[in-house]
């Protein structure tokens, strides 16, 4: 349904303008539904993470007085909002200048592009809107049902909300995309032992000496001793959540309400895989449908000054803005020139590589096809380049122990683009898996940290620990290593535990 209607005259001739333009260049986007909020309205919506509606929690409202406060000493501004949806939804602030609607409304159209046809977004429930919706009402019911003599229903569920939320993160995020787990029934097949009974020379004697009834309870007894040997999981677990949600012995309320957790992790899993793709081409088609259509005269001053605020970079901090659209640019202008291929590469004279133009004319054709296939890692690792580097003035910043202080540590490509890696895979976050669900034979929960050269944070791993021995019921231990030693951190739900393996 297009609801464009529902705007002023004023914008809602602008929009259509605007996605006129956006459609001219060749955009493909759902229908995007705009609606103008106050300033104290768009707050709100973008507490909730740009739903307007969730589950009700604190940490929403805190939210809610961060932003509320930015925006009162003028520290921060709320431009635009999107949510990736069929139809999509989008967020004007009515307040806005003209010139600021038109350049928020091409960001959006370029956003709206993105998760049309990004491939991480294939798996996105397209109707999260109404999910999210769904999911704040299952939450409330619990509330209300769960009111007891000792706790009202609230404080129980919000407390078991706050030890899920500091779960959130130990998922896979590559499931949706790469088959880790093998067909069960086909598992199955290939390692059940069937009971042949005893054996026998004389084939008519075969079923007096076997009778089926024996036969069918010794196969009962060997299907039980090798679920007994089966080591649950059989191979790691990457998708902690999942393995909680199947083996841990959760009431029937705590199941719920981490499985929506868990799907609310996956659906924002995508916009934080591809944010310097995604904000890079929003950007670059705003700038472009500005500059070329959709901008007056008198409102260039204005329009300058807001680009550049949004693609301002401090030192030490990564703006996905900039770094997206120059990149997006850079790969344009690599495909026009012809400034890729083995003969590019091979060449080695500095003056040929700079003024290198086949004049191919195939740039805009190359960033479509990169816009499908590629997230954030994969576009960093394809396409950043040692000139791009040197032209963007890109560097490692961190603290130096000798001199203590914080200044810039590399310049050298090839360290930029490891750490730009580093901070992207699994959004920088330790890689966490569950290795045993019977650990020792106890019971207790084994998981394993794959170390990348970085320790885990001591504190945050023993409240992770804390809030998985409460789901699990039972001591939950964490390999990993500290300072190059291999150590076993553990909770037996009373107090933390540590030793050497």
């Amino acid at each position: 349904m297009n609801r464009s209607h529902a705007l002023p005259p004023r914008l809602h001739d602008i929009r259509r303008k605007v996605e006129g333009y956006a459609r001219g260049y060749g955009l493909d986007f759902y229908d995007t539904v705009f609606e103008v909020l106050s300033f104290d309205e768009i707050n709100m919506v973008a507490a909730y993470g740009g739903f307007p509606t969730r589950y009700p929690h604190w940490r929403f409202g805190m939210e809610y007085e961060r932003l509320s406060k930015g925006y009162e000493y003028g520290l921060s501004k709320i431009y635009e909002m999107v949510i990736n949806n069929d139809p999509s939804y989008a967020y004007l602030l009515e307040s806005n200048a003209d010139v600021d609607q038109k350049l928020v409304m091409a960001h959006v159209f370029g956003h709206v592009d993105f998760f049309k046809n990004n491939f991480m977004f294939r798996h996105t429930n397209r109707k999260m809107m109404d999910q999210m919706a769904n999911h704040a009402t299952r939450v409330r019911r619990y509330q209300d049902a769960l009111t007891d003599q000792r706790r009202s229903g609230v404080e129980l569920v919000e407390d078991f909300i706050d030890r899920c939320l500091s779960l959130e993160n130990l998922v896979d995020y590559q499931s949706p995309y790469v088959r880790r787990r093998a067909d069960p029934e086909l598992e199955d097949q290939q390692r059940t032992t069937v009971a042949v009974g005893f054996k026998t020379d004389r084939e008519y004697m075969r079923e007096f000496i076997n009778p089926p009834a024996f036969l069918e309870a010794q196969q009962k007894k060997l299907d039980e001793e090798q679920s007994r040997a089966r080591k649950v999981p059989e191979h790691p677990e990457r998708d902690v959540l999942l393995f909680l949600l199947e083996h841990a012995p959760l009431e029937r309320w705590e199941h719920d309400i981490l499985s929506i957790m868990r799907e609310e992790s996956y659906y924002f899993a995508p916009q934080g895989q591809t944010k310097i793709m995604n904000e890079g081409w929003a950007t670059y088609w705003h700038s472009k449908i500005m500059t070329e259509k959709a901008l007056d005269a008198s409102e260039l001053i204005d329009y300058a000054d807001h680009h550049s605020g949004t693609l301002a970079t401090q030192p030490g901090q990564l703006n996905p803005y900039k770094l997206g659209v120059e990149l997006w640019r850079d790969i344009e202008d690599r495909w026009n020139r012809g400034r890729f291929g083995k003969e590019f590469e091979e060449c080695d004279n500095l003056e040929a590589r700079r003024n290198w133009d086949r004049r191919l004319g195939q740039g805009r054709e190359k960033i479509f096809e990169v816009r499908r296939h590629y997230n954030d890692i994969t576009f960093i690792d394809a396409f950043l380049t040692p000139e791009f580097c040197i032209d963007q003035k890109l560097f490692t910043f961190g603290y130096a122990e000798k001199r203590q202080r914080w200044e810039i540590l590399e310049r050298e490509f090839r360290q930029v683009k490891e750490k730009l890696l580093q901070m992207l895979t699994n959004f920088g976050q330790p890689v966490i898996a569950v290795e045993n669900g019977n650990h020792e034979n106890r019971g207790e929960l084994l998981l394993v940290h794959r170390h990348d050269g970085v320790d885990l944070k001591v504190d945050w791993a023993r409240d992770t620990l804390r809030n998985l021995q409460s789901m699990w019921r039972r001591p939950v231990c964490l390999q990993t290593r500290i300072e190059g030693h291999p150590v076993e951190l553990r909770f037996d739900g009373k107090e933390h535990g540590e030793r050497r393996v």
